[in-house]
């Protein structure tokens, strides 16, 4: 016997299964088929498939949400860092000043699970979803529309639902100025000792490098073709490209723009086990917040996210009656070096 744990299927595995359009697929399993003129062979066939790959917890979850449950999601991409916990954090905040009890989970940054999740919350009868840093924020937004719950976008947007997201251009562009102008006009920076390491292919990254592109030609004159080193949300293979960098130039560049706390996290592995002498005129740019970064032996300037304003402003929009989507732009916060500041994770502390 196969003692293997099947996943249970999903509306998109049905819909390759059976030659179906998902929307096909939805009506059928909500019983409205028939009004939608659906052949019975069709729908039969979708049936069949539900039952043999064990769709029946999600056929009960569309149950089609006659009633509230007093439960609100929130889907993140990770758990790791200080950007999404204190997401997290404000968000159970609100949801319970509200009345109602938060549920946290993440996906991984991978889209099917980000689906999948989101049909497991769905299951639960949540009442709400606020999806923060989706892969795929528009197949999330197909699960949700299927079964008519109110969902919106954070720091990632998707063309399907409202999103409310840092204003990446902007706060890039005062990061990158920052760190050129620290080096003064005593020993001023040239344009190849500026490098961008982290990001990907992601909406956030793509605007954070167009500003660092066009602030350090306006400012510098110049901006060689390899100032930037993608590097993903990934503190390994940050590692592996500052190793490479280093051994392929000898030293480090005498200011880096890091596009995330993930990435500054590789940085900090890179750095251990090598001698001090090798950073002390180093200057970074870290497009996040963490107090830590205050305390290195070298200037770091960060971008804090205004996550309670955008918080704030994702419960605003998602109980506003539905309009055409739109993205609204949450100015962040340029912190110069050795200023450590308090965020929402503090108030924990503060009652212990």
């Amino acid at each position: 016997m196969d003692q293997r744990v099947k996943k249970k299927a999903t509306i998109y595995d049905l819909s390759l299964l059976s030659g179906s359009s998902p929307s096909t697929v939805s009506a059928v399993l909500n019983g409205t088929w028939r009004k939608r003129r659906i052949k019975e062979s069709t729908a039969q066939t979708i049936l069949g498939l539900a039952e043999l790959h064990q769709y029946t917890t999600n056929l009960q979850a569309r149950g089609l949400r006659r009633s509230r449950s007093g439960l609100v999601g929130l889907m993140l991409p990770v758990h790791d860092n200080r950007y999404f916990s204190s997401m997290a954090q404000t968000f159970e905040g609100h949801v319970r000043s509200r009345g109602q009890c938060p549920v946290v989970v993440s996906a991984s940054r991978d889209p099917e699970e980000e689906r999948r999740t989101a049909e497991t919350l769905i299951s639960y009868s949540i009442d709400q979803l606020f999806i923060v840093g989706a892969t795929d924020p528009d197949g999330v937004h197909e699960v949700c529309e299927l079964a008519g719950l109110r969902h919106i976008n954070i720091d990632l947007p998707g063309a399907k639902a409202h999103s409310v997201i840092s204003d990446n251009y902007q706060g890039a562009r005062m990061l990158t100025e920052a760190i050129i102008r620290h080096f003064g006009n005593d020993d001023p920076l040239r344009p190849d000792e500026l490098f961008l390491f982290g990001g990907r292919n992601d909406h956030a990254s793509r605007e954070r490098i167009a500003a660092f592109h066009a602030t350090k030609k306006a400012l510098l004159g110049a901006d060689p073709e390899d100032g930037v080193q993608s590097s993903g949300y990934s503190p390994d293979i940050t590692l592996r490209a500052f190793e490479a960098f280093y051994q392929c130039r000898g030293k480090l560049p005498r200011a880096l723009f890091i596009n995330s706390s993930i990435n500054m996290e590789g940085l900090l592995r890179f750095m251990a086990g090598r001698p001090a002498e090798m950073f002390s005129e180093l200057v970074v740019g870290c497009y996040d917040y963490d107090p830590f970064g205050s305390f290195l032996p070298f200037p770091v300037i960060m971008v804090r996210q205004n996550v309670e304003a955008m918080i704030t402003k994702a419960f605003e929009l998602i109980d506003e009656p539905p309009t055409a989507p739109q993205t609204f732009l949450i100015a962040p916060e340029l912190i110069q070096p050795r200023s450590a500041l308090k965020g929402p994770l503090d108030t924990l502390k503060d009652i212990e």
